[in-house]
């Protein structure tokens, strides 16, 4: 814990002094503009990737960036994309995947997760796209076909729908390789972001 309250000291000390405005107006306004979902994987760090600010991205993590196509009972990636699109009224989504990722190399490779039977139930999410890959084990493709697949779950959220039908959101996927920072955009229903 040492190294957190290290951390935290450094946060305090220098980055908060330096942003003490935005931190202040902050403390009463929440408008950011993108809802980001991405990966629990420590190494996708959305805020880094993308240069933003405190308050510019509303972010959601899971893993293997799922994202369940819409249900009447709630869960909180429903809870949380309906209030960034409903409430805040975030005008763009990204689902960023990412390379050597956990759960899309499990399901590529057919890994046993007898051993975490929640994360097996919530990687059946994505249990479909294991059929449609290239080639048993093709890491990437399952990367790519599920940043797909989670853009097609996303558009049944009612919130979502709505919005699209406005043409008051857009949709963007996105893979990012960790090893050499590239963004690569594979799908949207809008306007690139340029990345």
């Amino acid at each position: 814990m040492s190294d957190l309250a290290e951390g935290v000291a450094r946060f305090q000390r220098d980055v908060f002094p330096a942003k003490a405005r935005l931190f202040g107006h902050l403390a009463s306004h929440h408008a950011p503009h993108t809802l980001f979902i991405g990966c629990s994987d420590a190494r996708v760090v959305p805020e880094l990737i993308t240069g933003s600010e405190p308050g510019e991205l509303f972010v959601v993590r899971t893993a293997g960036n799922l994202v369940p196509a819409h249900q009447q009972s709630a869960d909180g990636v429903a809870a949380s994309v309906e209030y960034a699109v409903a409430a805040l009224g975030v005008s763009r989504v990204v689902v960023c995947g990412h390379s050597a990722c956990g759960a899309m190399t499990a399901l590529a490779e057919g890994h046993d997760l007898d051993a975490t039977p929640a994360v097996a139930g919530w990687l059946r999410h994505a249990d479909v796209l294991r059929a449609r890959t290239l080639a048993p084990g093709d890491v990437p493709a399952l990367v790519r076909q599920n940043v797909a697949a989670q853009l097609t779950n996303l558009a049944t959220h009612p919130s979502v729908a709505r919005a699209l039908a406005r043409n008051a959101l857009t949709l963007h996927g996105w893979v990012y390789d960790i090893g050499t920072g590239h963004v690569e955009e594979l799908a949207t229903t809008g306007a690139p972001i340029a990345a």
